[in-house]
């Protein structure tokens, strides 16, 4: 769980991100403006409808707690009334409700065949707290990419970068651990907001204000994942996957192909930039790379810390505060 935050990226004349120059051209604005954000919403409705289905399966005040003489937090909520806060700090079901409705879970994704856990978990909250964190960045992230890209494009990435920051997840958090919740999609759309903005570099008139805000947002966004029984893999995994998926799918035209209606036969310039296509090519590369060696440790039973020892502070530090062994 993390919560994350987006660029802001209001237009210069109100179209696309931070000195977009494609705002003074009514061509790309209106191409931007076609675009009714519906899939963000929808997922957020998933996400609650699947929230109340844990509560209602978790039915604490029949099912008790494994806490003696603690009570369901909240009982007036019946059925749907929280596990003690000692169990659930975040005010939501057991983690045996989690494990049963799909949370990713190692031995039974490598033993037991249920690769689907790598996607179901995305749908899984551990609390309502972990809920309205998620899906308030949701909102804030994806409202806005869908309306520049469209849903095809920004569920794309929403969907494989989930399941990107699944597969590292469960590649370095492997026993007795499980996982469930949306950050790995939502680090994706972080993720391709970077991408993006290198992608379409020249298009941009205040570069450096947009990536240094950007790479702020990120950096303070990875720095909360270093606290305890935050997944950080998680994060990392669906950063790097929604950055190369960003490259892959959301590069823009450049300038003189948006009027090339205007211009002569002869000087008709190319739809994107020489750097734009080598881009797309390397992340392609990356991305099936990536997939193919991650899935096949994954599947084989390896453990990633085996070949990188230290990858575990990237997970958690411990300090004097606290430790990192849970």
């Amino acid at each position: 769980m993390a919560s994350s935050s987006s660029e802001g990226k209001a237009a210069a004349g109100g179209g696309g991100g931070p000195g977009y120059q494609y705002a003074s051209y009514g061509g790309y604005y209106d191409e931007e403006r076609r675009w009714w954000p519906w899939l963000v919403p929808t997922v957020l409705v998933a996400c609650i409808v699947v929230f109340l289905v844990e509560m209602f399966v978790n039915n604490c005040p029949r099912h008790g707690s494994p806490l003696r003489g603690e009570t369901c937090v909240a009982g007036f909520l019946h059925q749907f009334a929280f596990q003690p806060l000692r169990e659930n700090p975040l005010l939501g079901p057991s983690s045996a409700t989690l494990e049963k409705m799909g949370a990713l879970d190692w031995a039974k994704v490598v033993h037991q065949h249920q690769a689907w856990r790598l996607i179901s978990c995305i749908w899984l909250h551990a609390g309502l707290i972990h809920l309205i964190v998620n899906m308030l960045s949701l909102l804030f992230i994806g409202l806005r990419l869908e309306q520049q890209f469209g849903f095809v494009r920004i569920g794309i990435i929403y969907l494989l970068s989930g399941f990107g920051g699944s597969v590292l997840s469960v590649l370095f958090l492997r026993n007795n651990y499980i996982s469930v919740g949306a950050s790995g999609a939502l680090f994706g759309l972080l993720g391709s907001m970077l991408s993006e903005l290198i992608m379409n570099w020249t298009i941009y008139s205040n570069k450096a204000a947009a990536i240094i805000t950007l790479l702020f947002i990120i950096a303070i966004n990875l720095a909360i994942g270093i606290l305890p029984h935050a997944d950080n893999f998680a994060h990392i995994g669906g950063f790097v996957t929604g950055f190369l998926l960003g490259f892959v799918l959301l590069a823009r035209p450049q300038f003189g192909w948006m009027e090339r209606h205007e211009l002569p036969q002869t000087n008709q310039p190319r739809k994107y930039k020489a750097y734009q296509y080598v881009l797309w090519i390397v992340a392609i590369f990356l991305l099936l790379v990536g997939f193919v060696i991650a899935l096949v440790m994954l599947f084989k039973g390896k453990n990633g810390n085996d070949g990188c020892h230290w990858c575990h502070y990237l997970n958690c530090i411990p300090t004097s505060r606290w430790k990192c062994s849970t």
